[in-house]
């Protein structure tokens, strides 16, 4: 069973962001992410919608709840709380 990570939030500047984003590789490598994606709204680029694949909702969860992800999220200019949620494969 796969799992998907799904993350929505606002960002106060896309590039600052991204830069923090990019820089967080080593994070995701390290509790399995196997993909990501990130998309934008075209009628503004600083609302994000992400995915990042899992082997399993464990890794998942872990990844999600890692506080270095909540560091780096306040570091790159997350606006708000984001809505992060957890599918699986059926």
């Amino acid at each position: 069973m796969s799992a998907t990570l799904v993350v929505r939030h606002n960002v106060g500047d896309y590039a600052v962001w991204r830069k923090v984003y990019d820089e967080l590789e080593p994070l995701r490598v390290q509790h399995g992410c196997t993909a990501h994606r990130v998309m934008r709204l075209p009628e503004d680029g600083n609302d994000l919608f992400l995915t990042h694949e899992f082997p399993t909702a464990e890794q998942a969860g872990s990844f999600a709840h890692d506080p270095a992800l909540r560091a780096g999220m306040q570091a790159a200019g997350v606006e708000g709380a984001p809505r992060i949620e957890i599918f699986t494969d059926v």
